[in-house]
């Protein structure tokens, strides 16, 4: 065979390889992959590449030469060897060159400092099988207030436009979406889930109470295909929410039980930990989900992940003790879901015109935390002319229930969000709030002269566009002033 080979090159000029393979790879998919092995002159290789321009890729294996004797003598044990040992072998003029082959190779590869699967992924990034270039890919959606900012509102708003959703946190955060059949509180699925057909992510650090999961999926009727549970988001028990009763009455904590599982996970590692992988009704669900955004990467898809909570509540940025158990920045929505900060195109920071807080807690001197300047909610309704009544009755947590207290706009909090962030956009919700004939409004030269004044002195603060606007709760409520 060795011989034959070198008269048919020396006959051809080495183009006997291209002369057959060419024909029949040109009758093939366009996205086939074929794997010569292996050519062995240089003139092969320039007739491969001459009929088929731009789609080889010359991948050149070495080792040195100790382990290429050894690797020798194991294959001739196996009684599939030309000569008796490697040192006769390099005597053949056409094998002795080979190594001068790597001068010309897209990729050369030690395969003695290499695993099996070092080479398939180097590789498979030489053939364009994974994504060359991070990609800006991903958009994130995060709150710059303290929570209940609107979210849900704005992730409904344009989570049909992508290719893959993201939800991180835990069902202490509800975000409510306006659907035509009247409105729905998302606490662990992203706020686009039943407006989108999409694969759906729940991230390693997310923390799941899995009858408020279930109950969710039913609801929309999630098909389990569609949901991907990472197998190391953490699961909260009944211990966790008893142990959380204090903070309810201490700093108006939710008492989902989410700070004391996440607190549970990182003392608990020598065991009684439970994580997705161990709960039996989610194996359907269970996946890594850097499988399915490492596909997604390569496959270009658009990604929108929706942070919850607000930076002000943030564990490390907020006004501790009175903080969520949990960075709620974008840089901690990232690392719950694992991904990297170069994958992200824009993030978009929405505010209130009046952000809220919780009421402080019924035990007398105690409070849910500090918040700029406070104002009521009769003051709002006597200047937006919307009524008071309908003002409270709208303003209560989604998941705790409990009567919101407002302030007034805090620019000095707008200034530190969008900085902490690194916002890109700003997405200002309830503008009806500063007059209720914003509701009327569809196109931004709609709005009220004082509102349109008030966006603007926004974007000067935040250096960043008021590209997103929502003037009321309802499915056609959102202003797109998007350039992307």
């Amino acid at each position: 065979m060795q011989r034959f080979g070198e008269q048919l090159d020396r006959a051809t000029k080495g183009s006997w390889i291209a002369d057959d393979l060419v024909p029949q790879i040109n009758r093939l998919d366009s996205d086939a992959i074929v794997l010569v092995d292996a050519v062995r002159i240089a003139e092969q290789i320039q007739a491969l590449r001459a009929g088929l321009p731009r789609q080889v890729v010359h991948v050149h294996l070495d080792a040195p030469r100790p382990e290429l004797e050894r690797r020798y003598r194991r294959r001739h044990k196996s009684g599939f060897a030309e000569t008796s040992s490697y040192t006769k072998l390099l005597k053949n003029k056409t094998e002795r060159q080979v190594p001068s082959l790597a001068q010309d190779a897209d990729v050369v590869i030690d395969t003695a400092l290499s695993t099996k699967r070092d080479v398939e992924v180097r590789a498979a990034a030489y053939l364009g099988l994974s994504a060359r270039d991070p990609g800006a890919l991903v958009d994130v959606i995060i709150g710059g207030q303290y929570g209940s900012e609107g979210k849900g509102n704005i992730a409904f708003a344009i989570g049909s436009e992508y290719d893959m959703l993201c939800r991180v946190g835990g069902p202490n955060a509800g975000h409510k979406v306006p659907l035509d059949d009247g409105p729905f509180t998302h606490r662990l699925l992203p706020s686009a889930t039943m407006t989108s057909e999409v694969p759906i992510l729940i991230g390693p650090g997310a923390v799941l109470n899995t009858d408020v999961l279930f109950d969710e999926i039913a609801k929309c009727q999630l098909e389990f295909d569609r949901l991907r549970i990472d197998p190391q988001a953490m699961i909260i028990d009944k211990v966790d929410k008893k142990s959380e009763v204090a903070l309810v009455k201490e700093i108006g904590s939710t008492g989902q039980g989410v700070g004391a599982a996440t607190a549970r996970r990182i003392v608990g590692r020598t065991g009684g930990v439970r994580l997705a992988a161990d709960v039996p009704e989610l194996k359907p669900f269970i996946a890594p989900t850097r499988d399915s955004l490492f596909a997604a990467y390569a496959r270009g898809d658009r990604i929108l992940l929706e942070g919850t909570q607000g930076t002000a509540l943030s564990l490390f940025h907020g006004y501790y003790p009175h903080v969520t158990s949990r960075d709620t920045t974008v840089s901690g929505c990232l690392a719950e879901m694992g991904i990297a900060p170069t994958r992200v195109r824009r993030t978009i920071m929405v505010c209130r015109t009046y952000p809220i807080r919780v009421q402080s807690p019924g035990t007398r001197g105690k409070t849910s935390g500090p918040m700029g300047q406070t104002t009521s909610w009769a003051e709002i309704a006597r200047r937006s002319k919307i009524p008071v009544r309908e003002l409270r009755s709208t303003e209560k947590g989604s998941v705790s229930n409990k009567q919101r207290r407002v302030g007034e706009f805090d620019w000095e909090l707008l200034h530190r969000a969008a900085q902490l962030n690194g916002a890109t956009d700003i997405a200002l919700t309830f503008v009806d709030y500063l007059n209720i004939k914003n509701r009327e409004a569809r196109r931004f030269d709609q709005l009220q002269p004082d509102t349109i004044r008030f966006i603007e002195e926004i974007e000067r603060v935040a250096c960043a566009p008021v590209s997103l606007i929502s003037t009321r709760f309802h499915v056609r409520s959102v202003i797109d002033r998007r350039a992307w």
